[in-house]
This record gives C-alpha cells, sequence and structure tokens, in this order.
C-alpha cells in the first residue's frame, strides 16, 4: 500500500515542477522582449545572408556596416528606456531597391517573427 502512494506522491511533485504554457490561438502572436545580443546577432546574420560582406560590427556602438557589390548597408541597433531594441537598416546607395526589404525579412527570420 505504501509504495503505490509513495509513486503517487512522487509523481505529483514532478508534475508540479513543469510549467504550462498555453498554445495561443490561430493568428495570435506572443512577443517577448528581445536582448540587445540576439537582436545584434540576427541583425549581422541577417546582413550576411542577404551577401553582404560586414566591414563594420561595433556591438558596443551598436553598429554594423556591409557591403554589396557597391552598395553600403548599415544597422543600427539600440536598446531603448523601456528595455526594448530598435533595430533598422539603412542605405544611402542602395543599387538594388530590394536589398533593404530582404534585409529586414531575413531579420525577422532569425527573430523568429
Amino acid at each position: 500500500m505504501r509504495l503505490p502512494l509513495a509513486a503517487a506522491c512522487g509523481a505529483l511533485v514532478a508534475l508540479s515542477a513543469c510549467t504550462y504554457y498555453p498554445v495561443p490561438s490561430a493568428g495570435t502572436v506572443v512577443m517577448t522582449p528581445a536582448s540587445y545580443d540576439r537582436s545584434f546577432a540576427a541583425a549581422a546574420g541577417a546582413m550576411r545572408d542577404e551577401g553582404l560582406s560586414i566591414t563594420v560590427q561595433d556591438p558596443a556602438s551598436g553598429t554594423i556596416a556591409g557591403k554589396f557589390d557597391s552598395s553600403t548597408v548599415t544597422a543600427s541597433v539600440r536598446q531603448q528606456s523601456d528595455g526594448s531594441v530598435q533595430v533598422r537598416f539603412d542605405s544611402s546607395d542602395a543599387r538594388d531597391p530590394n536589398l533593404l526589404h530582404r534585409v529586414s525579412q531575413s531579420y525577422d527570420r532569425r527573430m523568429g517573427r
């Protein structure tokens, strides 16, 4: 009698340590704040994904620069006062009008969006 009771108590204790996360309904997006380091790495990776050669990668200043053919793309990663992270891609001389869009889409994929 004691063995089944002990096994049941052990199972209850083990199950109480599990965390339950309800599955969001279709169309619902659960967003958690992104860390600065993750956002910076995703921005640099997104630029590489689109064929840019990284020329500057400075986490302290939040600056990433890359070249593709004769175009230069820069990323600016900034920690906001509310804890969120803002990432901005910019290019003043992009010969490919869709390059920034593709880099942004790659960044979103890397961030799981």
